[in-house]
């Protein structure tokens, strides 16, 4: 007789995910889940072991969702010696909150009842969460939260504090590290809670499921398997048994494979697959079998993993080039860090304050930013060759930004952008201070006043581009020196933050007739492009997850960027220095771009890039002789001639 199967979903973040994912990853997540199975009138789920309650009974509380999985023939008795046989894989010491875990358990238990699996949403949150800039950050922390100082010890609240080394790297990734990290110490303690009964039995827990990232799945029936090998692009599967010994010499190999690969059993699997003798290795590409051996041999083993990882992400084009050039370009940012005399730029900001009789609000705003607002510019940069250094326990509070981004607010719709200069000015040297522009990354676009000026330059540049000089000057600066802070780059650059709007900026200046805008324009351009390549050179090297270090890869955008960066190139007829930084963000732009050989290439050829490049070396192409510094002109050959087809 058969019985049926429910899945109970629960968010173990009470609700705290849906409404700060988006502030603190960038990305929507609308819970932490956790998942029990529903079978023969008993809920079954894995925390501190395999555990069980009456259905909707457990610390958990009520379930969000119940999920109707289907029935099972199989009867209670048989299901309860699979539980026996589980208890030794899924014990207390194994659980990690975001990959070993409850759901890790329930998809098993649904594969063995109905061949089934769990719901890919539920599956996916731990690539999603670590997919992310934050979640990438905050891994070592998550690491160290779950990881045991003794088998089968409980966690204790000094291995669940994160280390100060990750902390200080979730600092840089994300606007709000402490609210995450309590946020997972809260998940970690109601995950791990001793509510329910648990197994008594402990194992000792392997290296490679002790950690966030672990590479190695455990899987104990075949509809297991097959869910991984459809998640997955490349599998290597290790079959192995308990009284096998050359399995126990060939799994400390397959295990460092596994970690140095990535960046992140049961009889009746190996029954599907044939397998006969142990160790058996299998290889899957896109779940099809692509080779297969048996025996203990190590060097047979690192090859066929090594086949499988270039079979199925073959290396971008790019790396097999000699680009001398190229490589020894710094990818820090071009940053505008001249300290003016901040008493007259105030003076300057006042006297358009003071002329105004528009209405009461310029002067109440002035009130707000004076003196306080130069006078922490003052202390924090003092004037060069002054020998003055700023108080080394300095930092401007929430509420002191606050307030002067409020003034900045009522005077940026008061007055006209030619008179905000100052004003512009001010904050470009104050985004160079790390609490200032950390709050800036996560403030309301209202309040925002990289925002707000970005707005006003648009709007100059488009009402009277002439007189906008000056004003669109000093926000292509501060625009530029908002790459000293990688939190507030990635916000500016993410599709949904102002990555149309400084584009528009960015392509309009880039035209420009005065060469101090240009040469701004170019800096921009540069920053924008060195962002996206450290991104694809951390990827590359492996000290990134994918999509985590910087800007979001975007075809359309990145073809856009090339577009306006070689028409900006073949108009250049003044600044050699333009012409530097402007070849040095093309070939940022195109170097390792995963959308290199779909979109870009095809652009180049229709642009003729290579002859627009080589042109600036020719007499008449950049005054008599061309361009004269031998550094640009071996940059534009090797952009030229490798990149450029």
């Amino acid at each position: 007789m058969s019985a049926k199967v429910a899945l109970y979903v629960y968010d173990l973040s009470n609700g705290l995910a849906k409404q700060l994912s988006r502030q603190l990853t960038g990305r929507q997540i609308d819970g932490v889940w956790h998942t029990s199975v529903v079978v023969f009138g008993r809920e079954i789920f894995y925390g501190q072991g395999i555990c069980e309650t009456l259905p909707a009974q457990s610390h958990h509380g009520k379930p969000l969702q119940m999920v109707d999985m289907g029935e099972t023939a199989i009867d209670e008795e048989t299901f309860d010696e699979y539980l026996n046989e589980m208890r030794q894989h899924y014990t207390a010491d194994k659980f990690i909150v975001l990959d070993f875990n409850c759901n890790s358990f329930t998809n098993d238990v649904i594969g063995f009842l109905t061949g089934g699996s769990i719901p890919s949403w539920i599956k996916d949150l731990p690539s999603d969460f670590l997919s992310t800039p934050f979640g990438a950050a905050l891994q070592p922390t998550i690491d160290n939260m779950f990881r045991r100082p003794v088998p089968g010890a409980a966690p204790t609240p000094a291995t669940l504090q994160p280390s100060p080394a990750a902390a200080s790297a979730a600092v840089s990734a994300s606007p709000n590290p402490a609210l995450a990290a309590s946020l997972l110490q809260a998940m970690a303690s109601q995950a791990l809670s001793p509510s329910a009964m648990p197994s008594p039995q402990a194992a000792s827990a392997s290296t490679s499921t002790a950690t966030v990232s672990a590479p190695i799945h455990i899987c104990t029936n075949s509809a297991s398997l097959d869910s991984l090998m459809r998640s997955h692009r490349a599998v290597a599967v290790f079959f192995t048994s308990a009284t096998c010994g050359p399995c126990r010499m060939i799994e400390p190999i397959f295990e460092d494979l596994a970690h140095a690969k990535t960046h992140g059993m049961g009889n009746q699997v190996g029954s599907q697959w044939g397998v006969r003798v142990t160790p058996t290795f299998m290889f899957f590409l896109d779940g099809k079998k692509v080779h297969e051996f048996k025996g203990a041999n190590a060097a047979e083993l690192r090859s066929q993993v090594d086949l499988l990882l270039y079979q199925a992400f073959p290396p971008h084009p790019h790396t097999k080039l000699a680009l001398p050039a190229i490589e020894a370009l710094s990818t820090n940012p071009i940053l505008f860090q001249q300290v003016p005399a901040v008493d007259n730029v105030m003076a300057k900001l006042s006297s358009f304050i003071d002329a105004s009789l528009s209405s009461p609000e310029p002067a109440a705003a002035k009130e707000k930013l004076a003196p306080s607002f130069p006078g922490y510019l003052r202390m924090r940069f003092p004037p060069p060759g002054s020998g003055a250094k700023a108080p080394p326990n300095l930092s401007a509070s929430a509420q002191m930004t606050l307030r002067w981004a409020e003034a900045t607010r009522t005077l940026a719709s008061t007055l006209p952008p030619m008179q905000l200069f100052p004003l512009v000015d001010l904050w470009r040297l104050a985004l160079l201070d790390e609490p200032i522009s950390s709050w800036c990354s996560t403030a309301l676009p209202l309040l925002n006043p990289v925002h707000i000026f970005t707005d006003k330059a648009n709007a100059a540049l488009s009402d009277s581009p002439k007189d906008a000089r000056n004003f669109v000057l000093v926000v292509l600066r501060l625009l530029a020196n908002t790459f000293a802070n990688p939190a507030l780059a990635r916000g500016l650059l993410a599709p949904a933050g102002k990555r149309a709007d400084l584009t528009r900026v960015l392509v309009s200046s880039l035209l420009y007739a005065d060469t101090a805008v240009r040469t701004a324009a170019a800096s921009l351009a540069f920053n924008v492009a060195a962002f996206l390549q450290k991104s694809r050179v951390d990827q590359l090297v492996g000290k990134g997850v994918s999509g985590s270090g910087g800007a979001e890869e975007d075809g359309d955008w990145e073809v856009e960027l090339v577009s306006a960066v070689l028409e900006a190139f073949s108009n250049e007829m003044q600044s050699e220095e333009v012409v530097h930084r402007l070849t040095a963000a093309l070939a940022f732009l195109l170097r390792l771009s995963p959308v290199y050989e779909t979109q870009l290439m095809p652009f180049l050829e229709v642009l003729q890039a290579r002859e627009t490049l080589k042109v600036k070396l020719t007499k008449g192409g950049f005054g008599e002789g061309g361009v004269q510094k031998k550094e640009v002109r071996g940059l534009i050959e090797q952009v030229a001639d490798k990149l450029c087809p």
